[in-house]
């Protein structure tokens, strides 16, 4: 009779390694609860205090992850933006860089509409991103991380603006529609999500695509 392998049994966790699993656990609970909080109190109606309650928590326990409210703030935002940065990454997954015309043009495409979807798609992270967009500056925020939040907003773009150069434009007409893009695409992200485009009867992802259509033709006619 065959004797039966024994089956691999998974290795323990060291104390120190389940004492990490366990304070990462607690975090991340601590920032699911303050992201509820946020998204009806708003930043400046958000409290420690209110925060450890819904994470059944004290503030004191609170105090020993985030030193204030705007650092969990951070901490979200972060969050979101590394979900924005793989999604657009994921977008582009067929053409990594584009070696030709072609490619470029493609960039472009798949890059601008990632970034438009992922806040589409995505309300509450386009809440979240309005510490950015707004240029809010909350009292404990470092400026170090507000300059690491805003250059991961700003990784988002980069494959755009790249798509722009491969096309012939210089560097500064390529961060010139890259910011112009970003603001028209909040701008219609605002208008959706308040919907107050209904009033002109329009749809944001149709004006979006042409908006990319005209930024196609443009970086075109610039290499021509």
């Amino acid at each position: 009779m065959p004797r039966t392998a024994a089956l691999a049994t998974p290795p323990r966790l060291t104390r120190p390694a389940r004492q990490k699993t366990m304070s990462d656990a607690r975090r991340q609970h601590v920032l699911d609860a303050a992201r509820a909080v946020f998204f009806e109190l708003g930043l400046e109606g958000t409290s420690i205090r209110e925060i450890a309650q819904r994470a059944g928590y004290t503030p004191g326990a609170i105090y020993s992850y985030f030193a204030s409210k705007e650092e969990v703030y951070a901490a979200l935002l972060g969050e979101s933006l590394e979900r924005l940065n793989a999604a657009v990454q994921e977008a582009l997954a067929p053409t990594p860089h584009p070696d030709d015309r072609h490619d470029a043009r493609r960039q472009l495409q798949l890059a601008a509409q990632a970034f438009f979807s992922f806040y589409a798609d995505n309300p509450r992270d386009l809440d979240l991103g309005f510490y950015l967009f707004q240029g809010m500056q909350p009292r404990g925020l470092t400026s170090e991380l507000d300059e690491q939040l805003n250059r991961r907003l700003r990784d988002a773009l980069a494959p755009v603006q790249e798509a722009l150069q491969a096309l012939g434009m210089t560097d500064t007409e390529a961060l010139a529609e890259v910011t112009a893009l970003f603001a028209h695409a909040v701008g219609l992200l605002v208008l959706s999500h308040t919907g107050r485009i209904r009033m002109f009867r329009q749809k944001s992802s149709e004006l979006f695509s042409a908006y990319l259509r005209q930024l196609d033709e443009r970086a075109q006619g610039r290499s021509a």
